[in-house]
């Protein structure tokens, strides 16, 4: 029924052609996640709220069961607030694990958005799940890569900050690396995506890596 676009400072043309495509395009300075969100729902007129990010797609199948469950939806008896899977593309290639998100929601039910990165939904009423999947193109070359993470570290590592995280020492490094590829590699299956799956695996690595590197650095100063 209507389509908001939250844009945060994006630097290319998005806000036109959002505009020219008939979205209502909301601006904002803000980079915390649960408050990019917040804005979006606060900017929605309808009941229920669809969050879809920019490297995501909506697919076929989701789409008809989110118009099915709608039609159908009792407020008596049925979840406010549903996850949804994501199909995740690393460099093109379907990875073996998926996540789920909390991404349709009740806007009468709706309390707030928690936490600035890995944000969460507070709802009044029960959660549930959809069976079909949204299409998550993330991770689609290695400049966009790089770039993400040294955006991202800054905000993990002020968050360990808040958290009064024990000062980093130096096999901290060496333990953050090897728990973020074993994450990646064994834990979400990926090497059962070859070459892609030790590259995505590496780069998980590295990600914590620079990001107590950065813990470091504000440790330092503080």
């Amino acid at each position: 029924d209507e389509i908001i676009v939250v844009d945060n400072n994006s630097e290319d043309k998005t806000v036109v052609i959002a505009q020219n495509a008939g979205a209502t395009v909301v601006t904002s300075n803000a980079t915390n996640f649960s408050i990019l969100r917040t804005i979006g729902m606060e900017a929605a007129r309808g009941e229920w709220v669809l969050y879809v990010d920019a490297d995501e797609i909506v697919s076929t199948p989701l789409d008809l069961e989110i118009r099915r469950l709608l039609k159908a939806w009792s407020h008596a008896v049925d979840p406010v607030c549903y996850f949804i899977s994501r199909k995740n593309y690393y460099l093109g290639v379907l990875w073996p694990a998926r996540d789920r998100m909390q991404r349709l929601i009740y806007k009468p039910s709706f309390v707030r958005w928690s936490g600035s990165l890995h944000e969460t939904a507070i709802v009044r009423g029960s959660t549930g799940a959809l069976k079909h999947d949204l299409i998550h193109h993330t991770h689609r070359n290695l400049e966009e890569i790089t770039e993400k993470t040294n955006i991202w570290s800054d905000e993990e590592a002020r968050l360990r900050i808040e958290s009064k995280h024990p000062g980093v020492v130096s096999w901290r490094f060496f333990r953050v690396f090897i728990t973020g590829f074993n994450r990646s590699y064994f834990k979400e299956s990926g090497w059962k995506a070859g070459v892609y799956g030790w590259i995505e695996s590496i780069y998980q690595g590295f990600s914590m890596v620079i990001t107590y590197i950065k813990l470091w650095e504000m440790q330092k100063k503080s």
